[in-house]
Order: structure tokens, then sequence, then C-alpha cells
């Protein structure tokens, strides 16, 4: 195997500058996610997939892998959601031994109001120090690069 090229300069200050932003802003989308809607990250995640599936449900399997929590985590998180009155567990129609989380009314509104607290984030911790001109190209390169990890990831999982 030959050695790989050394970075550039510009494409070093990329990498670095996207690792710090892998690093940071997380911690402060949750937190203002947190403040702002009383929900941490994982909550707002499940209830965003519940409230875009058919009928507002997903089987615990399917929601665990939607929002890539292991199954024990998905099931505590639902768990906690439901003492909350934001989700509840239904039975599945189609299969008698599977159970589904289904998003309550209570969930969605409080959903609807953690989607502004999160835009809000986003403006001001992200998109607010990025040219507007300069989005659509970024999002095409970013977006190459997902599909092309996400691919390798489904190729080494089957």
């Amino acid at each position: 195997m030959t050695p790989a090229e050394r970075l550039s300069p510009a494409e070093e200050a990329l990498w670095r500058a996207t690792m710090r932003i892998v690093n940071v802003l997380p911690w402060h989308l949750d937190t203002d996610l947190m403040r702002g809607a009383g929900l941490t990250a994982s909550e707002y995640i499940t209830l965003m997939k519940l409230s875009e599936a058919a009928n507002h449900e997903l089987r615990m399997t399917d929601l665990a892998g939607a929002t890539r929590l292991s199954a024990s985590r998905t099931t505590r998180l639902v768990h906690d959601l439901q003492a909350n009155r934001l989700v509840t567990k239904v039975e599945n129609s189609a299969d008698a031994r599977s159970i589904c989380a289904r998003v309550t009314s209570n969930g969605m509104t409080k959903l609807r109001s953690a989607r502004q607290v999160r835009l809000e984030s986003l403006r001001s911790r992200f998109f607010n120090h990025i040219d507007s001109f300069a989005v659509e190209p970024l999002a095409d390169a970013l977006s190459n690069v997902a599909r092309q990890l996400e691919n390798s990831s489904r190729r080494l999982t089957k």
C-alpha cells in the first residue's frame, strides 16, 4: 500500500474545522434544546421520527434503527416519553408479537415547540456564520461524503 498524499493547507484547515464543529456543535444544540424545550436530543429525534412515520408510529426495533440507538436505550427512552405522556405504546396490528411506539397529541405539541427552538439554535450556532452563497455547494459536497460513508457502512454490515 502506498502512503497517502499529505493534505494541502486548505484541506488540513477544512478537516480541522470540521472536527471542531463535530465535537462542539452537538453539545450547543443539545443544550439549547434542553433549555428551550425541555427535551434531550434523543427525545427530540425519537418524537421527530415517530411524527414522520405512517400513523405516527413505529415498531420499537424500527424506531431504534431510525434513531441509531440501541434497543435497550430506545426502550428506556420510550418509557420516559410515555411517563411524560408524549408517547404511548400500542400493539402492532400487523404483528401481534411486536410493540409500536406512537407519538401522542401532547408529543406532537411538544415537538412543534421544540422544532422552533432547534431552528433558532441551528441558525444562531451554524447557518448565520455561513455565507448564503456557500450553503448549496457546501451541502452538495458534504452530502456526497455522507453518501459515500453510508454506502461503505452498508457494504460492511452485509
